[in-house]
């Protein structure tokens, strides 16, 4: 990807970050109170995740199950149901959880669009998107992968979609994603 694309894409990520930052206050303000009424801990989840050339760097989450579970991939967790809040079931579903990412991308960190960041502790998916290139981009808040199945899919159906995003990167292909990404939120489809 030629440094000008990879120039445009920043300058849209902030453009569009501060944006939805502005569009979304008052959600700032009810989510963080939803939050609190229904469950103790923190308010903001932290998480260790996989970014840009494979390094390290600290996601941000609403909130969205109870303190203490355990830091795995969704798919791994057993009997979800128990650990989701009330309002996380929401959140999750309708992907506003994802909304303190919006402070992931004005930090350089991620980008609006791009193959949704791993866990630390999924060395599989680490490894195999290294190999096929897919982690020279920053990670997105939304991607190919998820728009085709998210959590459904296996992953190196995920590393496929992830290295056909980077292969062929285009503004038509991330406004496509978006509208895929709206399409997925509105039905819920693949979201555990």
């Amino acid at each position: 990807m030629r440094k000008l694309q990879l120039g445009l894409k920043r300058f849209s990520d902030i453009m569009l970050s501060v944006f939805f930052f502005i569009l979304f206050t008052p959600l700032w303000i009810v989510i963080p109170v939803l939050i609190k009424l229904d469950s103790p801990g923190r308010i903001i989840y932290t998480q260790k995740r996989i970014g840009l050339n494979s390094n390290f760097f600290t996601i941000y989450k609403y909130r969205t199950m109870k303190e203490g579970t355990p830091d795995i991939p969704t798919d791994e967790v057993k009997d979800p149901l128990k650990l989701v809040t009330k309002p996380g079931s929401f959140l999750r579903r309708s992907s506003i959880d994802e909304i303190p990412q919006l402070i992931n991308i004005l930090k350089g960190e991620m980008s609006i669009i791009g193959p949704r960041p791993a866990l630390y502790n999924q060395p599989l998916l680490i490894r195999m998107r290294k190999e096929k290139g897919a982690d020279i981009l920053r990670p997105g808040i939304t991607g190919l992968a998820q728009v085709m199945g998210r959590d459904d899919l296996p992953i190196p159906e995920k590393v496929s979609y992830d290295e056909q995003y980077v292969k062929n990167y285009s503004v038509l292909l991330d406004l496509k994603i978006m509208l895929l990404t709206v399409k997925a939120i509105l039905s819920g489809r693949g979201n555990k």
